[in-house]
């Protein structure tokens, strides 16, 4: 392979984004902040920990007001 390249080497132009929506498809990324990623260090970890609140039947994102009412 040589070092460098220019775009008249190829024969045709890439297009931008072309397998996006396949990659997107198949993988299920999520960014932790540092605190939590200290917390649940791996991902079985992280796995168990979201299992067991679905078990206790607690759904995240939702939050209780003082009175005990949904928001």
């Amino acid at each position: 392979m040589r070092g460098d390249y220019t775009l008249s080497d190829f024969k045709t132009r890439g297009v931008r984004g072309k397998y996006l929506q396949r990659y997107r498809a198949g993988t299920n990324l999520v960014l932790l902040t540092p605190e939590v990623a200290r917390a649940f260090p791996t991902d079985k970890a992280v796995n168990d920990a979201l299992s067991g609140l679905m078990r206790a039947g607690k759904k995240p994102g939702t939050r209780s007001t003082a009175n005990g009412r949904k928001r």
